[in-house]
């Protein structure tokens, strides 16, 4: 069954976007949460009138998340956590630390847009992660975690 996605779903697709998926899943759950809309003729239709009045917006929004872009991967972010004299940190360091010293940088970034790569950071170092700015465009931040 072909459906018309109305969000961004993690390992099926973007908003807007026409994907396959198998009836059980998008009668059972897709379209009774709201996730999704059968695609019919008409709603293609719409969909393609909506895509069409969007564009010139989405023009602006992608030009403004590779300016970001490329600042974050210009900058490194420098994450204090309380640590042992060997270096490991007590707790770990997640995404949502991530996008509190990018919003202290001035970027303010959903912390769900962001996915810190390889295992948990449970050690100081340098690391990296990876931001989800746009559907075309994906960042590297580098960071240092630092013993406070």
């Amino acid at each position: 069954m072909e459906v018309i996605l109305k969000q961004d779903l993690d390992n099926l697709g973007y908003a807007d976007e026409i994907v396959k998926v198998k009836d059980g899943y998008a009668r059972n759950f897709l379209i009774p949460r709201g996730l999704a809309s059968i695609a019919t003729e008409s709603n293609r239709k719409m969909l393609t009138e909506t895509q069409k009045q969007r564009a010139h917006k989405a023009q602006k929004i992608k030009g403004d998340a590779d300016s970001i872009a490329k600042q974050l991967e210009a900058t490194t972010l420098r994450i204090g956590a309380k640590a042992s004299d060997s270096g490991k940190i007590y707790g770990s360091i997640t995404a949502l630390q991530l996008a509190d010293a990018l919003s202290k940088m001035g970027v303010n970034i959903d912390r769900k847009k962001i996915r810190i790569d390889g295992d948990h950071i449970k050690a100081t170092g340098l690391y990296t992660a990876t931001v989800n700015l746009h559907k075309d465009i994906k960042a590297k931040i580098n960071f240092e975690v630092f013993a406070e």
